[in-house]
């Protein structure tokens, strides 16, 4: 048999096997890794995602929590699993930033990953205090100009998502924010409604319970669209920035040599989920919406963000906790 011969052979039961491998698949649990802890929005998601794929794929969907190190954890933990379909992950920007963000890059998305399907968004929300003398972004601006440096936002920690999100959102609007970073947004979001720090910048959901109270006011909401959970509440597009948008995007991960036809199979079945009454109410309830589309939009999502946020990371000099 030729070279030739012997490579199409090759490839005819290399088909054949991912063929039998997604007709088999999945024959036990599969599990998801989270690399927030659980109760977050992100681990809600991941359960969301999980318990709706899981009927239809005949086995549990479970989620593990491994959180530290910025998700790195997780993400490792995802790479060195076995490529066969049992292990993904529920990835959010923190795969796109922390190339850029850690040095060396402890790990290549695009290589080590294959994107299985895009999930959906949250926005970044800006809250101040409900004392706060300003009411809007434009306002926020001006009190800005007029006092460089002076007005304090907290956030979830360096190189987390809001915290990214404003420095984008200063340098497009030329002004500067004093950044103070916390350990989560549970304490950023106790300071603000103490008044210890004027703003806060988290996911829409964490400050919804403190909005509904009145212990604090949405500025802008950091998405093309209004936030369903703050339909008051203008995007950074009505406050005089179209086109700028800065949401916590999630979406299913696998190890990058897993098959396939058990990859497209995931991807189906989740597109499906994504088109239920059921999701769609429930990533509402977290102040988000479903993304419907393509594997290949959802690496090209990985591939723009993490230019963008490399570019931002190398002129602000911000440095992980």
């Amino acid at each position: 048999m030729t070279f030739f011969k012997r490579f199409i052979a090759l490839i005819g039961l290399a088909l054949c096997m991912g063929g039998t491998f997604a007709q088999s698949y999945p024959n036990k649990p599969i599990k998801v890794i989270v690399g927030y802890a659980a109760g977050g929005a992100v681990d809600i998601v991941a359960r969301t995602i999980g318990q709706s794929i899981s009927g239809p794929l005949g086995q549990p969907v479970v989620v593990e929590n491994k959180p530290g190190a910025g998700t790195n954890i997780a993400v490792k933990a995802t790479i060195t699993a076995e490529p066969d379909g049992y292990t993904l992950m529920m990835a959010a920007n923190a795969l796109a930033a922390n190339m850029s963000l850690y040095q060396p890059a402890p790990f290549d998305a695009e290589r080590d990953l294959v994107a299985v399907s895009l999930i959906g968004r949250v926005p970044v929300v800006i809250a101040a205090n409900a004392n706060a003398p300003f009411n809007n972004a434009k306002q926020l601006i001006d009190a800005a100009k007029g006092k460089p440096n002076s007005i304090a936002y907290g956030s979830p920690g360096n190189g987390s998502t809001p915290h990214m999100a404003i420095e984008l959102f200063a340098r497009a609007a030329g002004i500067d924010l004093q950044h103070i970073p916390y350990r989560g947004g549970s304490p950023a979001i106790t300071d603000v409604i103490g008044g210890q720090l004027p703003l806060v910048a988290v996911n829409a959901l964490e400050v919804l319970p403190h909005v509904k109270s009145g212990k604090l006011k949405v500025l802008a909401v950091l998405s093309p669209n209004r936030s369903s959970i703050f339909p008051d509440a203008p995007t950074i597009a009505e406050s005089g920035f179209p086109g700028f948008e800065a949401s916590v995007w999630y979406g299913l991960v696998a190890p990058a040599a897993t098959p396939k036809p058990i990859v497209q199979k995931l991807y189906e079945e989740v597109q499906k989920a994504l088109q239920t009454k059921e999701v769609r109410e429930r990533m509402n309830a977290v102040g988000g919406e479903v993304v419907p589309g393509s594997a290949e939009m959802f690496t090209n999502l990985i591939r723009s963000e993490r230019a963008r946020y490399s570019k931002l990371v190398r002129e602000a000099n911000i440095q992980p906790d």
